[in-house]
C-alpha cells in the first residue's frame, strides 16, 4: 500500500507490504510526535479510529485534542471509561449523560442509593485505575441482530439503532463494555489521563481539559444560572414525555408530533411572557434590554416576540441590531489563521454604537445603519429612528452583554437576556446532542437560504465562530439576569430535509467531508418533521423560512 502521512504539516509517503495496518501502528513505526494528546486520524478526510484498519491507498492525518474534533473524541472516550467504572463500582446502576456544563458533562447516576461525595471520590480513583490499565478501546463491525442481544438491557439504544439505515454498525469494546457512539473513540484509555469530577447534587460534572489549553486542567468555574435554565427545561422534557430521540420519533409513529410541535411552542411563548412580565415588575428606570447568545441561538426572533410580550405588559419598545453594525468586510479583523474575525467584539463599529445608543437614550434622532451579508458592505439607505421617552431600547447580538458596547449608559439602565439553543433531546443514555451541533445545523440552512454560503463555507467558518464564542461571548452567560433556551425539541427532525442535501454537496476531498458525515450520521436518526404546524412565529422559522417577522 502507498500511504501518505501528514503530521504537524510534514508530509510522509511510504509503503506498507502489509495487508492492513492502523493509523496507530504507522505513527509509532514513524517515530512521529504531538504536542498534545492523540486522538484520532483522518483517512482520507474521514476521522476513524486509532485502530481502524488500513488496506488500501490513502492519506493519513492525525488529529489531536487541540481540534474541536479531537477533543470530543476525547470527551467521548472518558464518558465511556466513566460509565465503566460507575458499572463495576455501584450495584443496579444507570448512567446518564445529560448536558454540556462548566467545562464537562453533567452526569447522573442512578443506582440503588443516592450518589454521594464520598461516592464521587471512589468513582474517580476507580477511572484513574482503569486509565492506568490502558486497555483498547476496540472498534468492530457487527450486525443488528448481534447488537440486539449486547443492548438488551438499554432500550434507548435499541429503539435508537432500529432506525439506523445499515444493517452492519460500528461499536467499540472497552473490557467487558460494548457501547456505541457517533464518533470514534482513542486507541486505548491510557490517553485519558487528563479529567476531574466535581460532585453537583444530584449528579457530577466529568470535567475536561479545554482546546485552548488542552495540556492542563482548567480552573473549575460553577454556572448556576446555566444549570437552573437545564434543570427547567427537564421539567419541559418531562411536561412533552420526550427524552431521547427515538421518544420522538415515537410521536410521528403515533400521529402525535403536531401535538409535541404546539406544547414546545407554547412553553416558549409562556416563558417569553415571564420574561417581559419580570421587566414590568422590574421596570424602575430599565432603558435597555440588552439580548446577546452565541451564533444562531434565534436572538433576533427572540428579540421580536419579546417586544410583543411587552406591549401586552404596557411596555412599548424600538429594536436595534448589532448585525447592522458590522464593518465592512475590508475593515473586518483577521483571526490567527488569516481569516476574517466575524465573532470578534473589534468587528462591529463600537463608536458608532455607542453614540447612536445615547444619541437615542437622549431623544435625538439617528440613521440606522443596515449592513449586507451578501456584499459585505455597510450602507445609510435612510432609515431614521427616534426613541419616544416612554420607549425602551432593544438591543441584540451575539456582543449585546459586553459593556464595552454600552460604557456610556449605567448598568441600572440595562437588562440582560442571555439566549441560547441548550438542546434538552438526546440520542440516548450515553450519546448527547451538542448545543454547537443544533446551533450548526441551523447555521448551514438559515445560510444557504439568506446569505449565499454553502455548507462547506459554513463549517469552514465554524471553528473560528467556536473560538470567538468561547472568547466573547459565554463567558457573559452569567452575568445575565435571566436566560432563555430557544432550542426546540422537535427541530432537528424539521432541519433534516434542508440540511442533508447541504451537506451532501461537501466534496469528499474536502476537510470539512468528515464533519458534513457526521451531522448527516446524525440527522439520520430523526425521522422527517413536516412543518406544517410550526406557527409563524416560532424561532425555528428565522432559520427554515416562513416567519411572519421581517429580518
Amino acid at each position: 500500500m502507498q500511504i501518505k502521512i501528514i503530521n504537524n504539516k510534514k508530509i510522509i509517503e511510504t509503503n506498507i507490504e502489509e495487508k492492513s495496518t492502523t493509523p496507530l501502528k504507522i505513527f509509532y513505526r514513524h517515530k512521529l510526535t504531538s504536542e498534545y494528546t492523540l486522538a484520532a486520524a483522518k483517512i482520507d478526510d474521514v476521522t476513524a479510529s486509532l485502530n481502524q484498519k488500513i488496506t488500501k491507498d490513502c492519506t493519513v492525518r492525525f488529529l489531536d485534542i487541540s481540534s474541536r474534533d479531537g477533543m470530543l473524541i476525547y470527551k467521548n472516550s472518558l464518558s465511556f471509561v466513566l460509565i465503566r467504572a460507575a458499572n463495576e463500582l455501584f450495584q443496579d446502576t444507570k448512567t446518564e449523560i445529560k448536558y454540556a456544563l462548566a467545562d464537562g458533562y453533567y452526569i447522573e447516576i442512578y443506582s440503588r442509593f443516592l450518589l454521594t461525595k464520598s461516592d464521587t471520590e471512589k468513582l474517580k480513583r476507580k477511572m484513574q485505575t482503569l486509565i492506568a490499565e490502558d486497555e483498547k478501546f476496540e472498534p468492530i463491525m457487527m450486525d443488528k441482530s448481534e447488537i440486539k442481544k449486547i443492548f438488551k438491557d438499554y432500550p434507548s439504544k435499541l429503539e435508537l439503532l432500529k432506525i439506523y439505515p445499515e444493517d452492519k454498525i460500528l461499536i467499540y469494546k472497552y473490557g467487558p463494555c460494548y457501547n456505541f457512539f457517533i464518533e470514534p473513540l482513542v486507541a486505548s484509555a491510557g490517553a485519558l489521563k487528563l479529567f476531574d469530577l466535581k460532585y453537583l447534587p444530584p449528579g457530577i460534572i466529568l470535567r475536561f481539559p479545554q482546546i485552548d489549553k488542552p495540556n492542563a486542567m482548567g480552573k473549575f468555574q460553577k454556572q448556576p444560572n446555566l444549570f437552573k435554565i437545564f434543570t427547567e427545561y427537564t421539567r419541559w422534557g418531562n411536561i412533552l414525555d420526550l427524552s431521547y430521540v427515538s421518544s420522538l420519533n415515537k410521536k410521528m409513529d403515533e400521529f402525535n408530533i403536531n401535538e409535541i410541535i404546539l406544547t414546545s411552542e407554547k412553553l416558549h411563548e409562556n416563558k417569553i411572557y415571564h420574561i417581559a412580565r419580570n421587566i414590568y415588575l422590574r421596570n424602575n428606570g430599565i432603558r435597555i434590554i440588552l439580548i446577546s447568545g452565541p451564533s444562531s441561538s434565534g436572538k433576533t426572533t427572540f428579540s421580536k416576540r419579546l417586544a410583543i410580550q411587552l406591549k401586552v405588559q404596557g411596555i412599548s419598545s424600538m429594536k436595534l441590531s448589532l448585525d447592522n453594525y458590522f464593518l465592512d468586510r475590508t475593515d473586518t479583523p483577521k483571526d490567527e489563521d488569516g481569516d476574517y474575525d466575524f465573532e470578534s467584539i473589534d468587528a462591529l463599529d463600537k463608536h458608532l454604537i455607542n453614540k447612536q445608543i445615547k444619541q437615542l437614550l437622549d431623544g435625538e434622532e439617528i440613521e440606522i445603519p443596515r449592513f449586507n451579508f451578501i456584499n459585505g458592505k455597510r450602507k445609510q439607505d435612510g432609515q431614521i429612528a427616534k426613541l419616544p421617552p416612554d420607549h425602551v431600547l432593544i438591543i441584540e447580538g451575539i456582543h449585546g452583554l459586553n459593556d464595552a458596547l454600552t460604557s456610556l449608559i449605567p448598568n441600572s439602565a440595562k437588562f440582560k437576556i442571555y439566549v441560547s439553543a441548550l438542546t434538552q433531546l438526546n440520542l440516548d443514555l450515553h450519546n448527547r446532542i451538542s448545543t454547537s451541533d443544533t446551533r450548526i445545523l441551523r447555521r448551514i440552512v438559515r445560510d444557504s437560504f439568506f446569505r449565499g454560503y454553502s455548507a462547506e463555507d459554513t463549517l469552514n467558518r465554524w471553528d473560528s465562530i467556536n473560538r470567538g464564542e468561547m472568547k466573547y461571548v459565554f463567558s457573559f452567560q452569567e452575568e445575565s439576569d435571566i436566560m432563555f433556551n430557544s432550542a426546540l425539541v422537535y427541530e432537528l427532525g424539521v432541519l433534516k430535509k434542508y440540511a442533508i442535501p447541504e451537506l451532501q454537496k461537501v466534496p469528499s476531498k474536502s476537510s470539512q467531508y468528515s464533519a458534513a458525515q457526521r451531522l448527516i450520521k446524525l440527522l439520520r436518526f430523526f425521522y422527517n418533521i413536516p412543518e406544517n404546524a410550526i406557527p409563524g412565529t416560532s424561532i425555528i422559522r428565522e432559520f427554515i423560512s416562513g416567519s411572519i417577522f421581517e429580518y
